[in-house]
């Protein structure tokens, strides 16, 4: 599975941070704070956003291991570069070799924006390595499938089925679950005994996230266009009228839903 370019992850970031529903991460902090030293093992980390939107909420004396894990190497240096060596590991692991992860002792396995880019049979195999360790599991900012502009166009119900079509192809771990992730996820879960909090933690994007809004938008229409359903004057008259909107009192959101599992005792 290939990493996404840095400089789309922090600009993304400072949304991500604000949608994270603090309910769950309140129960996250919870949990790992009943461990002498909790390892969180934080898969496809990227530049290390988990780190920043966990750790400075951890109480100051609680100390911790970060394994960060990510198959793309440019990531890990950025990441190393940000958060240093002190308390960090850093794992480059293909992902489709899920016996590569560095899971032993670990308290908590976690993710951002990652599940809805897998498939279900990794999402089952990862659920199984989790409960073998008696761990817990929160993956935050997983799509859901939802978009929603305050201006329409006749096209978005079409634009949005077809981008979500395109988020159900494989991603590098198998065909993707896309909106579907944190079902199945919670599906696996429960059966394996675990105890399940999901929450909603969309992006609410106004005129002070307009770069990401437009980027966001220029990145919808490849995969729109690779389905094929719309044409590419359609397609290039949508982006238009979206784009001409982001700075006129244009506001999107974008759902997403989080998912904490933890084990039944």
């Amino acid at each position: 599975m290939s990493g996404f370019d840095k400089s789309w992850l922090a600009l993304r970031e400072p949304a991500d941070l604000a949608a994270r529903d603090p309910g769950l991460v309140e129960r996250t902090l919870s949990w790992l704070s009943q461990k002498e030293r909790p390892v969180i093992v934080d898969i496809g980390c990227g530049t290390g956003s988990s780190v920043r939107a966990l750790g400075t909420k951890f109480p100051p004396d609680l100390q911790m291991d970060w394994r960060l894990v990510d198959y793309d190497s440019e990531l890990l240096s950025e990441a190393r570069r940000q958060l240093g060596d002190d308390g960090f590991e850093y794992h480059q692991v293909d992902l489709n070799q899920l016996e590569d992860l560095p899971l032993e002792g670990a308290s908590l396995l976690s993710a951002s924006a990652f599940f809805d880019l897998a498939s279900a049979r990794f999402c089952e195999e990862m659920a199984a390595l989790v409960a073998e360790r008696h761990c817990a599991f929160y993956a935050a900012l997983n799509y859901d499938g939802k978009v929603e502009w305050n201006h329409p166009h006749p096209l978005d119900s079409e634009v949005v089925r077809d981008f979500n079509q395109h988020q159900r192809m494989d991603k590098g771990l198998g065909c993707a679950l896309g909106p579907q992730a944190v079902a199945h996820l919670q599906g696996a879960f429960e059966s394996l005994e675990y105890r399940i909090l999901v929450a909603e933690s969309p992006w609410d994007l106004g005129e002070e996230q307009a770069m990401l809004q437009q980027e966001m938008l220029k990145g919808m229409v490849g995969p729109i266009l690779e389905i094929g359903r719309l044409g590419p004057a359609e397609v290039d008259d949508w982006l238009a009228f979206r784009l001409d909107r982001v700075h006129e009192f244009s506001s999107c959101r974008v759902g997403h839903l989080d998912i904490l599992a933890l084990p039944s005792d």
